[in-house]
């Protein structure tokens, strides 16, 4: 997940519900050198080099794996170097181009991964996993789709999973006298009466334009299945252009005109938690979001969470629809690929640590204890005994059950094919294109 945009920023916000502005603004740029060398790069460096983010609390945890690591391993240490959000993507993309990367990339895999795997800068995986088939075995299966390109696997997953789930609020539905939603029908026939009482249906802040993606993400899957969005992703000439793909774009447009969404939503922002709001009051009845507003609704909603008054789901199906009822979206995991410039030594010091260090039993402790699940399979006893053992065991569920789990599209997609991606979604939700020319903009960049 490239934090370019908001949406970015926000998937890396804790489930806790830290503020992304707070977690960036209390980052250091400065990080642990364990064996001295600082920002060194991988194809200088005599030992293992690893950069990645500094935000907060998930800093020390990465800090943590490698004082570990090295600790077990004095003679091939790991260098570690931390940096902000925004300072990361300039610096890797420099370092990169400069062929000094550090031996370890931190990174979100998708589309970013596919732009190291064209320029030759990560090595291929797939043999190593091949000949350590207890690594993969141990986690999450749906993990690995971010970190595979044309079939080969070029990332190792790490880290947590934080999918997108509807979030409801329970009060209201008593209200109306209403069950949570089991179809897309039922999500339909909620929206009249719950305006009938004078309550949103949906909250959006849809300024943001990442948190109206999400709802495209949803009907694409449980419309056509991943297959239509995965031909977006492999650069196929019209594939915007599917049949399910179009009805998808026409059913959000028609929850949109039956006022299925919060009037002026197009000037509410997610930033700042003001969607989460209308949903905590009782102004909206439900919300499609992110795993890790939980945290800031337990924080900021009063009673809303620890009295019981949320509920959460995964999307419903649609009738007829070709996608698995058990498939998510959002942010399947972290990735990390080794530089192909990089030393051999380095090389196997790196795979070492994804073999050790990376996701070790400590290390999943630290994550579940931040509100976190991480993509490790085994971890329902941990999970049960944490704080809010019900909300993390529904993640766990949801992330270890999803027969495919969609990496965000905005994270998926290159740059460029993201920025206008961003925009057009924003426009269909204004309804000043239709369907069809949301599908002939987007034709025009795919591959790009």
């Amino acid at each position: 997940m490239e934090p370019r945009t908001p949406s970015r920023r926000t998937f890396l916000s804790l489930a806790l519900g830290v503020p992304v502005g707070a977690a960036l603004a209390s980052c250091g740029t400065a990080g642990p050198a364990p064996s001295g060398g600082g920002a060194s790069g991988g194809a200088k460096a005599a030992g293992a080099t690893y950069w990645y983010l500094s935000t907060q609390p998930q800093e020390g945890i990465r800090t943590g794996s490698v004082e570990r690591f090295n600790k077990a391993n004095p003679n091939t240490p790991i260098t570690g170097t931390t940096f902000q959000n925004d300072a990361y993507k300039t610096k890797i993309k420099t370092a990169l181009g400069a062929g000094q990367a550090p031996t370890v990339i931190w990174g979100w895999g998708g589309g970013t991964l596919r732009s190291y795997v064209q320029a030759g800068q990560v090595d291929d995986l797939t043999p190593w996993f091949d000949q350590n088939p207890a690594v993969k075995d141990r986690l999450f299966p749906s993990s690995f789709g971010a970190a595979t390109i044309d079939g080969k696997i070029y990332a190792m997953p790490a880290e947590a999973v934080q999918p997108i789930v509807l979030f409801y609020n329970k009060k209201v539905f008593d209200q109306i006298g209403a069950a949570p939603p089991q179809s897309w029908d039922d999500i339909m026939a909620l929206v009249p009466k719950f305006n009938k009482a004078g309550i949103a249906p949906f909250s959006l802040g849809g300024q943001s334009r990442w948190t109206n993606m999400m709802w495209l993400e949803f009907l694409f899957d449980r419309v056509g299945g991943p297959e239509v969005f995965q031909a977006v992703f492999d650069a196929q000439k019209d594939a915007w252009s599917n049949p399910d793909s179009i009805k998808a774009l026409t059913m959000v447009q028609d929850l949109i005109k039956a006022d299925g969404f919060i009037k002026g939503f197009s000037s509410i922002t997610a930033d700042s938690n003001a969607d989460q709001a209308l949903l905590y009051t009782g102004k909206a009845a439900m919300m499609l979001h992110g795993t890790w507003t939980y945290g800031s609704m337990s924080l900021d909603g009063g009673d809303f969470v620890s009295g019981g008054h949320l509920g959460y789901m995964n999307f419903p199906p649609v009738t007829g629809g070709k996608g698995d009822p058990s498939n998510t979206v959002g942010n399947p995991g972290q990735y990390l690929s080794i530089y192909s410039k990089a030393t051999p030594e380095q090389k196997e010091t790196a795979k070492k640590f994804f073999a050790t260090a990376v996701l070790s039993d400590e290390e999943v402790k630290q994550w579940i204890d931040t509100g976190s699940v991480p993509i490790v399979k085994g971890t329902e006893s941990a999970l049960a005994a944490a704080k809010d053992p019900e909300w993390l065991q529904f993640q766990y569920g949801i992330a270890s059950n999803a027969k495919a789990f969609g990496q965000s599209w905005d994270q998926a997609l290159s740059p460029t094919a993201a920025e206008t991606l961003l925009d057009n979604i924003a426009q269909l939700f204004q309804l000043s294109i239709t369907p069809e020319q949301f599908a002939s903009n987007m034709n025009a960049v795919i591959g790009k």
